[in-house]
């Protein structure tokens, strides 16, 4: 839980780097909260404005976190933006979010994992 809560405090910081760990813990947490506002919205037949409000709440916090990823390996965060490309876009993302961090240090800063250690 301090993985979603530290990417919460980071609002909207686009600049740095994200661990995968910090990446696949805030996108975990996303998902069970979004799929526990879905059940409580089902269970009260509700027209969707808690899931859309909770959207819109954590969907700059999911920006920044994504492009701290993509500065981790090394991209640029303009690399985002190839989620637009159907299906191919998705899989090229997927691949980057899945990579290992770059040992040494990069353009967008020292190696996190090593400045945690």
């Amino acid at each position: 839980m301090n993985w979603y809560i530290e990417v919460l405090k980071k609002y909207a910081v686009f600049n740095g780097r994200a661990r995968r760990k910090e990446f696949w813990m805030f996108a975990l947490f996303n998902a069970l909260i979004t799929i526990g506002i879905a059940f409580i919205e089902g269970m009260f037949g509700s027209p969707g404005f808690l899931s859309a409000l909770y959207c819109l709440a954590v969907l700059l916090p999911s920006i920044g976190v994504s492009i701290r990823r993509l500065h981790d390996i090394g991209k640029s965060g303009w690399w985002l933006l190839i989620t637009l490309v159907p299906l191919i876009g998705a899989i090229v993302y997927l691949v980057f979010l899945i990579m290992d961090s770059k040992d040494e240090g990069n353009p967008y800063g020292p190696n996190p994992k090593t400045a945690a250690a």
